[in-house]
C-alpha cells in the first residue's frame, strides 16, 4: 500500500512549485534513485511516457506520485499540464521492515524489507507570481517623504 501525501502550505505563496510525497514505499531508496534519475529535469508529458515503458516494479509508485503532483498543480494552483516540467525529486530511506522467516530445526532468519520515501516537485514554466506591491500605483518622487502626502 502507498501513502501519497500532501503538503499543506500557504495557499496564497507566490511559488510555482507543487509538490506530492509518497512514504513507505516498499523497495530500496537505491532502487527507486534508478528511476528518479532518469526523469529529474524533464517534462509532464514526457515523464509519463518514461515510466509507462520502462519494465522496472518502482516505475508504477513513482508514476502514480507524479500523476497526484500533477492534480495537486491543476487543482489547487490551476497550473497547465502541458508547461510542467520535474523540477526536484528526492528518494530517501523509509524504516525498514523487519520479518523473521522460520527455518530448519526451530531457527529463524531475519528479512528485512526496505522503505522509501520519495518527494516529487512540479514547476510550471508560464507561472507569473503576483507581486502584492503591483496592485497599488508606485508613489511621485516629490521629496523625502512625499509619498505620505496626499493630493487635493
Amino acid at each position: 500500500m502507498i501513502k501519497i501525501k500532501k503538503h499543506r502550505r500557504n495557499p496564497y505563496t507566490t511559488s510555482d512549485e507543487v509538490y506530492a510525497l509518497g512514504q513507505h514505499i516498499c523497495m530500496s531508496a537505491h532502487k527507486a534513485r534508478r528511476i528518479i534519475d532518469q526523469i529529474r529535469g524533464r517534462s509532464y508529458e514526457e515523464t509519463l511516457m518514461i515510466l509507462e515503458l520502462m519494465p522496472y516494479r518502482a516505475c508504477y509508485p513513482i508514476l502514480k506520485l507524479v500523476y497526484s503532483a500533477a492534480a495537486n498543480a491543476r487543482h489547487n494552483r490551476g497550473f497547465n499540464e502541458a508547461s510542467l516540467i520535474i523540477s526536484q525529486v528526492a528518494v530517501n530511506e523509509g524504516t525498514t521492515l523487519k520479518r523473521l522467516k522460520p527455518r530448519a530445526r526451530g531457527r529463524s532468519y531475519l528479512i528485512k524489507r526496505p522503505t522509501c520515501h520519495i518527494t516529487i516537485a512540479l514547476k510550471d514554466l508560464e507561472f507569473e507570481p503576483l507581486d502584492r506591491y503591483m496592485l497599488r500605483p508606485k508613489p511621485k518622487n516629490t521629496g523625502w517623504l512625499g509619498w505620505l502626502k496626499r493630493d487635493k
